[in-house]
């Protein structure tokens, strides 16, 4: 199966699924034409198989109904002509920046008011330009940000919500906690020395994050039932979505980008953690993902009896996406993924299908 077919996929479904399905999300296909001139014919010929394929172009426009996330599939456009960087580039970007201020962090970074949270794999370090009033770095011990073991992460998690804690106890307005991972320059790193963000906030939480709280809760008031528990459904009986260890996974129908993964829990327990950790490794592993975006989204960590009824139904979920190749020079986001729908060539039941076979097997 592959995206450009999920109207058939869809068909197939027994009725309840396609209600389900058409509640959450509208699909739309439909041709693209163009011609073809004959100087040109040769280098189509060559990078794509025939003009045919060419000339007639079936594209699958997706769109999410509750959240107004939007995607717009090409399966030619996975082959365009890309550079891909050879392992041993990366090798050189990451041994060329040996010695930063992340490799000496308890000299050559700042400490929170409250002190620094010291992991077995990582120590925590205050960011100098904040997002907000709680702004904090996990900088690993390990300098490439890509060798890293399960054990690693859980405990670099584990820093960053002991961080969280800690923020917490100084000042209990700020509750609502953040979790990001830019990993490399085209993720929006502008160090190289493995390192996770994490922020705390006050008074509501985070736009995106709070928008897709009242989507689910809208959802949740309209049809009766859980928006997430709706969501994982179409994609599990899809194909494209599995459960490992009471963890979700799948390969979301409408990817911010490429490869666009979302990891749902009901707690950040060990479970969520060996999840993100191997969809991660499938990542690296399998897929040649070198830079990448990894966010958590959870409820408030301290919530009053208001909190507890405007998040109850609402997990904790990771949402991780490929940014592409470190040397590539092209852009992966431009004006359709700000202002419009996001433009995807990575084919999430492809995605789904290299998950599952690397993390169930």
């Amino acid at each position: 199966m592959s995206i450009v077919e999920i109207d058939e996929a869809v068909g197939s479904l027994p009725m309840e699924e396609k209600v389900l399905f058409s509640r959450i999300f509208d699909v739309r296909t439909m041709i693209g034409r163009l011609q073809i001139p004959k100087p040109l014919t040769g280098w189509i010929e060559g990078r794509f198989g025939s003009v045919g394929v060419v000339e007639e172009q079936k594209i699958v426009k997706l769109t999410n109904l509750i959240t107004m996330e939007g995607s717009l599939f090409n399966a030619l456009r996975a082959k365009r002509p890309m550079e891909v960087s050879e392992a041993s580039e990366l090798d050189e970007i990451v041994k060329g920046t040996q010695n930063d201020q992340f490799c000496r962090p308890s000299e050559n970074t700042p400490e929170d008011i409250f002190g620094r949270i010291t992991g077995r794999s990582c120590v925590t370090a205050s960011n100098v330009a904040k997002y907000d009033g709680f702004h904090g770095i996990v900088v690993f011990s390990e300098h490439n940000p890509l060798a890293f073991t399960e054990v690693d992460i859980a405990d670099r998690m584990d820093a960053a919500f002991s961080w969280a804690d800690r923020a917490h106890q100084i000042d209990e307005e700020f509750k609502y906690f953040f979790i990001m991972w830019n990993c490399l320059w085209r993720s929006g790193a502008s160090i190289v020395h493995g390192h996770m963000q994490m922020t705390l906030s006050s008074g509501i939480h985070y736009a995106k994050v709070e928008g897709l709280r009242r989507a689910a809760k809208a959802y949740e008031m309209s049809f009766g039932s859980n928006y997430f528990d709706d969501l994982y459904r179409i994609h599990e009986k899809l194909g494209i979505g599995f459960d490992v260890g009471g963890t979700r996974i799948m390969a979301y129908l409408t990817p911010i980008k490429e490869k666009e993964v979302f990891i749902i829990s009901g707690n950040l327990d060990q479970s969520f953690k060996s999840r993100f950790y191997e969809v991660l490794r499938c990542f690296i592993a399998k897929m040649g993902v070198t830079n990448f975006n990894a966010a958590i989204y959870m409820p408030p960590i301290a919530m009053n009896v208001g909190d507890k009824a405007d998040w109850a139904g609402f997990p904790v979920l990771a949402r991780v996406v490929d940014r592409g190749d470190i040397k590539s020079r092209t852009c992966d986001i431009g004006a359709m993924e700000l202002y419009a729908n996001s433009v995807i060539s990575a084919d999430p039941f492809w995605v789904a299908s290299t998950l599952k076979s690397d993390i169930i097997s």
